[in-house]
């Protein structure tokens, strides 16, 4: 089994940033790609940005400038800025690993507000 913790977020101001982390742990070598998807209330889970096994990067058109992914690969463990929030931008944003099955965290809150 593969465990995914995320962390950071909380309440950020438009405009302002904010660093996620997710720390795999447990099986990790079954890890092949991961991603982070995020999920605002009423819409389906949307993924952000991909990284494969070999530690490419590749992210979503609509947050490219943005967002900023880095990647330890040896650990399998990622980290996202999150740059220039805007209100729509609050989600819950969840860590995603696909090896023997498709693992995910129990996500962490982004809040963009006032």
């Amino acid at each position: 089994q593969v465990q995914l913790v995320e962390s950071g977020g909380g309440l950020v101001r438009p405009g302002g940033s904010a660093e996620l982390s997710c720390q795999a742990s447990g099986m990790i070598f079954v890890i092949g790609n991961m991603a982070w998807y995020r999920q605002t209330p009423g819409q389906q889970r949307e993924r952000v940005v991909l990284i494969s096994k070999g530690g490419n990067i590749n992210y979503e058109d609509y947050v490219k400038d943005r967002f900023n992914a880095s990647v330890d690969i040896v650990r399998r463990t990622l980290n996202l800025q999150v740059n220039n929030l805007k209100l729509e931008n609050t989600a819950v944003y969840y860590c995603n690993a696909n090896g023997t099955y498709r693992y995910w965290g129990e996500g962490t809150q982004i809040t963009v507000s006032s």
